[in-house]
């Protein structure tokens, strides 16, 4: 069969905008049926010759592309929210190393297959470095999962009464980078620390994990029971390893407390005027 034949009979009786804008969607080329009007005007205009033209329509079509990908692998890693480090005060907490964090931004930590621990106390940005972590990681063309660590755990016990716990560890695995959140916050059953303990331990060298806790080290055995799994865990997860130390005043408090401000500034000049003297136009602070 010729190309001409492969052609519909029904396209080949339209007019050459008809028959290009149904090649292109048979192509999947939407980017190239929506610009290359308009691109052909300009490089008319500015004398680009054809291949230029072709190859700026191209590059159009392979961005465009990129960012439907990245926003899918941004979709599937199911942040709660999306985070970037543009949004993050670093000033605020003077303990956490910055250069070591944009350095892990680049990812080729998740090349190595290495792991990262962001300590501190509550409030201090742990969940907002993680999540911007696995943005650029997205971004670097690397497949995320986002969990909580209560969420993971929950996830773990119910595919293992429903006979489905070897599925959902392959989904983990096949993750280059699997976030767990929120270690510490909620004590874990003694089957729920085994799960979780597997769950390290079949990523350990095949995959990066990042972990954010409240915790100290020494004090996670208070959230993994035993202290047997708690030093294994550790073994596996400290080997190689970065570690973020977030400790300092709330983050989020800080926030809050500037939202509030401007609040009670406006409160405060309320209460002024209503203390204006109807008669006189004089103003009245209390």
């Amino acid at each position: 069969m010729t190309a001409a034949e492969a052609v519909p009979a029904a396209t080949t009786s339209g007019t050459p905008q008809i028959l290009l804008a149904h090649h292109l969607k048979q192509l999947k080329l939407p980017t190239v049926l929506r610009e290359y009007d308009k691109l052909a005007r300009e490089c008319a205009r500015d004398g680009v010759d054809h291949p230029r033209y072709l190859l700026r329509l191209i590059e159009l079509e392979l961005i465009e592309r990129e960012r439907r990908t990245v926003e899918r692998r941004i979709r599937a890693a199911r942040f709660p929210a999306v985070k970037s480090f543009e949004t993050f005060d670093f000033t605020s907490i003077p303990s956490l190393n910055k250069m070591l964090v944009l350095e892990l931004a680049r990812c080729d930590y998740i090349l190595r297959r290495e792991n990262v621990i962001a300590l501190g106390n509550s409030g201090t940005g742990k969940t907002h470095v993680a999540l911007a972590l696995g943005l650029a990681a997205c971004q670097k063309g690397f497949p995320v999962t986002f969990t909580t660590a209560a969420a993971l755990v929950n996830q773990l016990l119910e595919a293992r009464d429903e006979r489905r716990l070897l599925k959902l560890q392959r989904d983990l695995q096949a993750a280059k980078l699997l976030i767990i959140d929120e270690l510490g916050y909620v004590p874990l059953s003694p089957a729920g620390a085994e799960l979780l303990f597997e769950t390290f331990s079949q990523r350990y060298e095949r995959g990066s994990t990042i972990v954010t806790s409240n915790l100290p080290f020494e004090d996670w055995t208070s959230v993994l029971v035993s202290e047997r799994l708690t030093g294994a865990l550790l073994d596996r997860l400290t080997h190689h390893v970065s570690i973020l130390t977030m400790n300092g005043d709330s983050y989020r408090l800080k926030q809050s407390a500037g939202r509030r401000r401007p609040a009670a500034s406006v409160e405060q000049n309320q209460a002024r005027h209503d203390t204006i003297d109807p008669d006189t136009g004089e103003i009245t602070v209390p």
